[in-house]
């Protein structure tokens, strides 16, 4: 799944469901083409040569445990840099300043440093081969098998969202028909992701991270070069849209009116923590890129230097939508032609020559693409080894559920299609995504931070509190908010409360349940609960793992104090 951190721009329409501004055609040329194609064989040829490597189950769903720290770590940040992420952040500076900082200094960092920290020991230290078969162990069958479920479900459904929001954008950049963009992207993710298995998806999501930023750093500079640097960008834009436009935090007081529809306690709180550790510690189309580690501190230190990138990577989206709230004053309103997230393709038009425009299409097909392949492989490792293997087709030789994997794997690229077009239904795919995380995610990670933090915390007490949250935060969502019960100034206010309640009550439902019913055999809880170790947490490190620079603990807490020190410039007027 995509992560929280893009879904400002859900609240008012900053990305929504209709076509870009067809005035943004871009003067694409043979030589735009050529690097584009060079792109797609380049994929292709990691794909095949990751293919070598697959013998086992093991190999094709989790590379083997084999991985170096630096390539999942890479990869981690690449599996949530999705084009949606890179047009809605966009979107989102041009409506709302650079309040969309939040969604990644306190939507991303505190909660990647946990997972790196705190969970990732529990996680590759029981040897599971993915989140809910966590689930299994530290509860039961029953939690386990609905987890499957819902993560499988809702994998394809994000999955589905980033093939439609890709065709949007090929179709108005282009020129191809929707259809041609979401079937020829698919293709080479069911390719290259059958073929090498996730080995293929991590290599190609480091090839996808650097194309990205290849395609991003030179809209960002040309933009500001062309509005008169930062301070000529900061003066207009305080002259057009006020001082709290280029302020974190102005305008968040609690009963104060801001465009977010949130304050500092709901972004605190709702983002900051539900929302966020939510996502990040919970979701498996991440968590996969660092059980593929190749030992325990690798796997720690994968969301660790994955934290790094994604401080610095907020510029590269807000500053292209800021310039375009400068060049073009009347953006996303009713006397403009161009929506919010027409700001990245816009830029793209009017500061990229040929050559380099080829460059940031092929970024934007490389996001779409490192977005559904994430997904795509999380699916087919829970369907295979959660839900197949576990339930239906049990006690196979090992070879078979490669090859099942596999057909799976062509089973969800075609149920992504079809999920493409359920997005094409709701009029703001940005909101829809943030409303699956509050109902999926959310849940998932109250379970698990009490089981892993309560050893009294019963069996039962799993499938019930998971049930609960989410069925309080739909029932928040689709009847106190869409209904009117209580008056929620935005989709983006209203996923954030959904969030907040869901975790409340699936934290009260398992506190309840557990009063009543049996808790699980202490000695079946090492390495599963706070406090206690298992065998595999006792993992010595490998030759290089203790030099100073690669403990944990320094990466995590470095990465905290530098997202807070990136707050100074914008809490402050100087």
């Amino acid at each position: 799944m995509q992560s929280p951190t893009y879904q400002a721009a859900g609240s008012t329409g900053a990305f929504n469901h209709s076509y870009l501004a067809e005035g943004l055609r871009l003067p694409t040329n043979a030589l735009d083409y050529t690097i584009l194609a060079i792109y797609f064989v380049v994929v292709l040829g990691i794909g095949l040569a990751a293919r070598r490597s697959v013998k086992t189950s093991l190999d094709f769903f989790l590379s083997g445990r084999s991985l170096p720290a630096w390539v999942t770590g890479l990869a981690f940040v690449a599996a949530n840099l999705g084009a949606t992420e890179i047009l809605g952040m966009a979107a989102t500076g041009a409506q709302y300043g650079v309040a969309v900082v939040h969604w990644y200094w306190i939507g991303a960092i505190p909660a990647m440093v946990f997972l790196g920290l705190v969970m990732m020991p529990f996680y590759y230290g029981s040897k599971v081969r993915s989140v809910p078969e966590f689930l299994l162990q530290r509860f039961d069958k029953s939690a386990h098998l609905l987890s499957s479920v819902l993560f499988a479900f809702a994998a394809v459904l994000i999955a589905g969202v980033n093939l439609y929001a890709m065709a949007i954008v090929v179709e108005a950049l282009l020129g191809w028909p929707q259809w041609v963009a979401i079937v020829v992207a698919g293709f080479f993710v069911l390719a290259y992701i059958t073929v090498g298995g996730l080995s293929s998806a991590i290599y190609n999501e480091v090839l996808q991270f650097f194309v990205i930023l290849a395609a991003l750093i030179p809209i960002t500079i040309l933009g500001l070069k062309k509005v008169g640097g930062w301070d000529g960008l900061s003066d207009s834009l305080t002259k057009s849209h006020g001082d709290n436009f280029l302020s974190a935090w102005g305008g968040t007081g609690i009963g104060d009116a801001n465009p977010l529809g949130a304050n500092w306690l709901t972004i605190v709180l709702g983002l900051g923590f539900v929302l966020s550790f939510g996502y990040w510690t919970t979701n498996f189309a991440e968590v996969q890129r660092a059980l593929s580690a190749k030992n325990l501190s690798a796997a720690q230190r994968t969301p660790l230097i994955a934290a790094f990138p994604k401080i610095f990577i907020v510029f590269l989206v807000m500053i292209p939508g800021l310039v375009a709230a400068v060049l073009v004053p009347n953006i996303g309103t009713a006397s403009s032609d161009l929506q919010y997230n027409d700001a990245i393709p816009y830029l793209m038009q009017e500061l990229l020559p040929n050559g380099v425009l080829g460059i940031a299409v092929t970024g934007l097909l490389a996001a779409f693409m490192a977005g559904m392949a994430a997904n795509v492989s999380s699916f087919n490792t829970v369907f295979t080894t959660d839900i197949w293997q576990r339930y239906v087709v049990t006690d196979r030789e090992d070879g078979y559920y490669v090859r099942f994997g596999r057909l799976i794997t062509a089973v969800g690229v075609l149920a992504s299609i079809g999920t493409a077009f359920i997005a094409s239904s709701f009029s703001n795919i940005m909101s829809y995504l943030q409303t699956l995380f509050s109902f999926f995610n959310v849940p998932m990670f109250v379970v698990f931070i009490i089981g892993m933090f309560w050893k009294r915390a019963s069996m039962k007490s799993g499938v019930w509190g998971l049930l609960a949250g989410t069925t309080a935060a739909m029932v928040n969502y689709f009847w106190i908010y869409k209904q009117g019960v209580i008056s929620i100034p935005s989709d983006q206010g209203a996923n954030f409360v959904s969030a907040i309640v869901g975790f409340v009550a699936g934290a009260v439902v398992m506190v309840a349940v557990t009063l009543f019913t049996a808790p699980k055999p202490e000695a079946e809880l090492a390495g599963l609960v706070y406090g206690t170790r298992s065998p595999g947490m006792e993992e010595a490190p490998a030759t290089g793992d203790d030099a100073w620079y690669r403990k944990p603990a320094l990466l995590g807490w470095g990465a905290i104090v530098l997202a807070a020190l990136c707050y100074i410039p914008f809490s402050f007027s100087f």
